[in-house]
């Protein structure tokens, strides 16, 4: 076998290839700032005023990057998330901006309510059959399909609900046909499971859950069948892609999901940008190698698009690497 590993031919019989077109950026609009924010949990990124996106925009797509998924930070909440289905909400504007600068940018936009709930639950909340105060499924599946038809109607090309309620892809699916936008793409983030990688995340989005925590709508870590099953749910519904988030530690259950023949996408979460960002401040790893090899083994079991704030660095990197 090392035959196979001279130096000179490793280019010709590399399996799998990692391409800038396979990266979406994650991007976080914060409608309470005027000037780019760090994030401290998240080194390297940053919350953006609505006013930048056209600009940060511009400069992903020069880069090779062409697409983004946006999530909002309102400047105000309630227990409705009315802020999330707003004509002029942070993400409804922040779309507009990224179309009138970068019209051929695909913008995907991040369909959930827990940016803009008082109490950061995913949905509308009340007590559930156990008198604990949960996440209520279809009084929420209505809110997800407001929040994805004003972002539709913003120009979002693509929505992507990612708060695990029973019948959202439906539900947003018939909303979206009934108001006129067929075209519209669902990237449902299918099997999503109660990971403790969220922690960044949540700080960069202010999206802490200040009820109980959300196990009882995201899948079991332990559960790779019924991560499977949840996928094949969503395609049955007519989700248009599929998502597994997190990605490294659940290779696994995406390779499964590809069976389905639909697109599949994973989400490296804050989790694992921060785990990579820290070991190498601590000067413990490479960065780049590290980076890379990450994206490469999430494109290996069978992403065909991945989310990660890798992904302006990655886009550099595999420029030097062509030079």
């Amino acid at each position: 076998m090392r035959r196979l590993r001279s130096r000179h031919l490793l280019p010709l019989l590399t399996e799998h290839h990692l391409n800038k077109k396979d990266l979406i950026a994650p991007i976080f609009v914060d409608q309470t700032i005027s000037v780019p924010r760090p994030i401290e949990t998240m080194p390297g990124q940053q919350r953006y005023p609505v006013s930048a996106i056209g600009e940060v925009a511009t400069r992903l797509y020069r880069k090779g990057i062409r697409a983004l998924i946006l999530f909002g930070v309102p400047a105000e909440k309630d227990p409705e998330a009315s802020g999330a289905f707003d004509h002029d909400g942070v993400i409804q504007q922040a779309v507009r901006a990224v179309k009138l600068a970068v019209p051929a940018m695909v913008v995907c936009t991040d369909v959930c309510a827990c940016e803009y709930t008082s109490n950061g639950v995913c949905g509308i909340s009340g007590q559930n059959r156990c008198g604990e105060e949960d996440l209520l499924n279809d009084p929420s599946l209505a809110l997800m399909a407001d929040i994805a038809v004003s972002h539709a109607e913003a120009g979002a090309d693509i929505v992507a609900p990612s708060c695990m309620l029973d019948g959202m892809v439906i539900t947003i699916r018939h909303a979206l046909d009934q108001a006129g936008y067929q075209d519209v793409l669902i990237f449902s983030y299918s099997t999503k499971f109660a990971s403790a990688l969220y922690g960044p995340f949540r700080d960069a989005a202010d999206s802490g859950c200040s009820c109980g925590d959300r196990t009882s709508y995201q899948i079991n870590p332990a559960n790779g069948r019924e991560g499977y099953m949840e996928s094949r749910l969503d395609a049955e519904e007519g989700a248009d892609l599929l998502m597994v988030k997190p990605a490294g530690m659940y290779l696994d259950v995406l390779a499964a999901i590809t069976d389905f023949g639909l697109p599949v996408g994973a989400y490296q979460v804050s989790g694992e940008y921060a785990m990579i960002m820290a070991a190498a401040e601590n000067g413990w790893i490479d960065k780049k190698a590290v980076a890379l090899e990450s994206l490469i083994a999430i494109k290996r079991a069978g992403a065909d698009l991945i989310i990660t704030y890798f992904a302006e660095d990655a886009a550099g990197w595999l420029d030097e690497d062509c030079e």
